[in-house]
């Protein structure tokens, strides 16, 4: 028993070594850079509720950029902090607010407010924003939308931004995730449904196919609406595109880690199946791999450290974040089931709404 748990663990390792440098190489060929002049109207399409307080940030670095042809529009998902205001008080007239009270019966907040505004925009290409994303240079939509041009057709872009602000002890799983856990040199080649993803905080779509597809209406009632709406398009034919934002784009998640404790509760149960009897074997399985089997056989620290300084590094986290991976690992095993308990008990909330199953 105890040399096949610990082949087991071994195999996963083996795995998410082998998926990292993959990717890795892959992300080395995909980084945006300035060249030429993006073709058409760009509509940046932004959820906010309550987000008075980033949102100011992200529209600055909007009113600055150098695109030809761009519009912006903020969905006020019924804030009570003076989010829309902030979007009139920008006084650029390429910006639109959109005020909702909230969303109807079967929908949730973000899906519905990003289908709200795929209605109004009238760009040729969709960019979806979060509200905590800030944009590096003047030139950062011009980069997203050449480089976006520059894809072959049918391909929706998304990317792996800059990570910074608090609790990154837990943040820091996020692209470790995307890094370690899906080989994207096989999303275009192999066409599973369990290779779609998006990052939901920066990706495009020729708005033509989005309009035919309408993938928010589609998951409207999503709590992991991109990554069920990167898996429907590739259905569809069309084939999700990591970048490397991290010169382009950063997100600022949490301000601490009690907040991306939250965050991530509402996610990690749905990330890990959704579904009781999978989730709690996907739960031990992680749990084997990363925090309990390099306790009982060092050699895989190795391994464990290995991975998590070539992918902190390349995300750029301070030199403390790598170091720490041990504690990372089991942070996010006891958020994991803290979620577990919290869906199943329906109390998983986010900003004041019941997102629970």
């Amino acid at each position: 028993m105890t040399e096949a748990l610990f082949g087991l663990a071994a195999a996963v390792h083996a795995f998410s070594a082998a998926v990292l440098v993959a990717n890795l190489a892959y992300l080395r060929r995909r980084k945006p850079v300035s060249s030429g002049t993006p073709r058409g109207r760009l509509s940046v399409c932004i959820p906010a509720r309550n987000e008075a307080t980033v949102l100011p940030g992200l529209l600055a670095d909007l009113a600055s950029q150098d695109h030809p042809d761009f519009e912006v529009i903020v969905v006020d998902d019924d804030s009570t902090d003076g989010t829309g205001d902030a979007v009139l008080a920008a006084g650029d007239p390429r910006f639109a607010v959109l005020r909702l009270d909230g969303p109807p019966d079967g929908w949730l907040g973000k899906p519905h407010a990003l289908h709200r505004a795929s209605e109004r925009a009238r760009g040729d290409r969709f960019l979806f924003l979060d509200a905590d994303v800030r944009l590096a240079g003047s030139d950062a939509l011009s980069r997203l939308a050449t480089f976006f041009d520059s894809l072959p057709a049918g391909s929706v872009l998304t990317g792996l931004p800059r990570f910074t602000g608090g609790g990154l002890l837990l943040v820091s799983q996020v692209p470790t995730a995307i890094l370690t856990g899906l080989p994207w040199p096989l999303v275009g080649k192999v066409r599973s449904r369990a290779l779609g993803a998006l990052n939901g905080q920066v990706w495009m779509i020729d708005a033509g196919a989005y309009r035919l597809h309408r993938p928010h209406e589609r998951h409207r009632n999503e709590v992991l609406e991109d990554v069920r709406i990167g898996r429907y398009l590739l259905e569809q034919g069309f084939t999700p595109v990591l970048a490397d934002l991290r010169d382009t784009v950063s997100v600022r998640m949490y301000r601490n880690l009690g907040r991306a404790w939250l965050g991530f509760r509402k996610n990690a149960y749905l990330i890990l199946s959704g579904r009781p009897v999978p989730f709690v074997l996907l739960w031990l399985l992680y749990g084997l791999a990363f925090v309990a089997a390099p306790l009982a056989w060092p050699l895989l620290y190795l391994s464990l450290y290995a991975q998590r300084f070539a992918a902190d590094r390349f995300m750029r986290f301070p030199g403390w974040v790598p170091v720490a991976a041990p504690v990372s690992y089991l942070a996010a095993s006891l958020m994991q089931a803290d979620s577990f308990v919290n869906h199943l008990a329906r109390r998983v909330t986010w900003k004041d709404r019941s997102v629970s199953g």
